[in-house]
């Protein structure tokens, strides 16, 4: 949970405060549209990164953090699956592109673990 809010974090923080400086990188002309759009799309991230911070202590895929869990996995997967998508087609095989598809790839696989079995059943193999 850490690292995903230390991840979202960063992305929401540069999405915030440094809008036009993405738009200039990545190649696309500058819109005040888009310079909006970005800076919403960070508010999103921080908001979520203040979640996962708030709830690392958790045990997640239990009762209570399933939603803080479920919303991850949706987050990450389909992010993932966008940024495998525009590297496959060619259209932006950037090294970028590819380091942030890796990562949210895995932390896809890491939240739909957590989604997907139960958290107790480890704890007691643990303790054993």
């Amino acid at each position: 949970m850490s690292l995903s809010a230390l991840w979202m974090a960063l992305l929401g923080l540069a999405a915030s405060f440094l809008p036009q400086e993405l738009i200039l990188h990545y190649g696309f002309s500058p819109d005040r549209r888009a310079d909006l759009l970005i800076q919403v799309f960070g508010a999103s991230y921080l908001g979520f990164a203040m979640l996962n911070w708030m709830a690392r202590h958790n045990l997640m895929g239990g009762v209570y953090s399933r939603p803080v869990a479920l919303g991850n996995m949706v987050h990450f997967v389909v992010a993932a699956l966008s940024l495998v998508k525009a590297v496959m087609s060619g259209s932006a095989r950037t090294s970028e592109l590819m380091v942030m598809a890796a990562v949210y790839c895995i932390f896809a696989v890491w939240f739909g673990l957590v989604v997907f079995t139960n958290p107790l059943d480890k704890n007691r193999a643990v303790t054993k």
